[in-house]
């Protein structure tokens, strides 16, 4: 019996095809601006698990001696809620606005998406 090599893999041939894209990624400015933007925006993120942290006891310490919860504690964690809810929907790609202080404002209520 005669065997013949086999017929090429047709995925082999569309393999250069693809190489340009990746490269074209790779070398793509905007690919690399967001990535410095996502590692400043992670750090935000840290500085802003803190302050909801001192919020929270904070909150929790005025209740304990006045019997009544803040106004402006209960404000400020409801604006790091959503400001928290951003800056995850940034870092996921839910969102291509920038979180505070880069496209965006602080937040002043409740997330709307």
């Amino acid at each position: 019996m005669n065997q013949d090599a086999p017929p090429p893999d047709p995925e082999s041939a569309s393999d250069k095809p693809q190489e340009e894209p990746i490269k074209h990624h790779i070398k793509s400015r905007t690919t690399w601006l967001r990535l410095f933007f996502m590692l400043v925006v992670v750090l935000l993120y840290g500085v802003s698990r803190v302050v909801m942290g001192a919020v929270v006891v904070l909150q929790f310490f005025w209740l304990l001696f006045t019997g009544d919860t803040n106004t402006r504690l209960r404000n400020l964690g409801q604006a790091l809620a959503t400001y928290t809810y951003q800056i995850i929907l940034y870092l996921t790609f839910n969102s291509e606005q920038r979180p505070f202080p880069f496209d965006a404002e602080w937040p002043a209520g409740p997330p709307s998406r």
